[in-house]
C-alpha cells in the first residue's frame, strides 16, 4: 500500500464528508439567511427566531434526506471493506 492509495482513500473519505455535511448545512444556511433578512426587515431581535427555524430545517432535512446519507456512508464503508484484500497486496 503506498502513499497515492493513501491519499486516494482519504480523497474519497473527505469527499464523502463533504457530500454529507452539505446536505445537513446548506439548508441551515439558506434558512439562517432568509431569516435574517426578515429580522433586518422587521427590526425583530430575538434569537430564538434564528434559531428554531434552522433546527427544524436541519431535523427535517435529517428525516428526508437521512436514507441518503446513510445509503451513501454504507456505500462508502463497502466499498472500502470489499478493497482492504487489495489494498494489503494479497
Amino acid at each position: 500500500m503506498g502513499p497515492e492509495t493513501v491519499m486516494e482513500l482519504a480523497n474519497r473519505a473527505l469527499l464523502l464528508t463533504l457530500v454529507l455535511m452539505a446536505l445537513l448545512l446548506l439548508p441551515a444556511l439558506l434558512v439562517g439567511l432568509l431569516v435574517s433578512l426578515f429580522q433586518a426587515a422587521t427590526q425583530i431581535n430575538e434569537m430564538t427566531l434564528s434559531f428554531i427555524p434552522k433546527l427544524v430545517v436541519t431535523m427535517a432535512v435529517l428525516a428526508f434526506g437521512g436514507p441518503l446519507m446513510l445509503r451513501l456512508l454504507t456505500d462508502y464503508t463497502l466499498r472500502l471493506f470489499d478493497s482492504i484484500p487489495g489494498l494489503l497486496g494479497g
